[in-house]
């Protein structure tokens, strides 16, 4: 199945004169739930949906525990999930303190073989 854009256009915010340009915006084909990922694992291997529910599930329940830990949890070739900070500076390292952590933000890093699947993906226009 090939994934579907529309066109879009934007305007050059630093010259506002300059006739817009127009750019293709991915269209996503919804949204997949665990329950249905477990299904469509399950049709393509000797595990009952449940099973692969409680995996699914247990999998979401550890992941972000791990990462908080400071882990980086790898997925082999699918990709590794980690944890980054955003903080702001101090005038000294003494100063610094677990108070200059202003976010903390889930990062997803593909593995080779995810990126491979992702560069052949084709695309289509929508139909308007």
């Amino acid at each position: 199945m090939k994934a579907k854009y529309n066109v879009i256009s934007k305007g050059n915010p630093r010259d506002r004169e300059a006739a817009p340009k127009y750019y293709p915006s991915f269209i996503t084909n919804g949204r997949i739930n665990e329950r249905e990922l477990a299904r469509l694992i399950a049709e393509s291997c000797t595990l009952t949906t449940v099973d692969v529910m409680a995996v699914v599930e247990g999998l979401l329940q550890i992941l972000p525990r791990l990462i908080a830990e400071g882990y980086i949890v790898e997925l082999g070739e699918f990709g590794s999930f980690r944890m980054r900070i955003r903080s702001k500076g101090a005038e000294s390292p003494d100063m610094v303190t677990a108070g200059y952590i202003l976010d903390i933000l889930p990062r997803f890093t593909a593995g080779k073989e995810f990126k491979k699947v992702l560069k052949g993906a084709t695309f289509e226009k929508a139909r308007s």
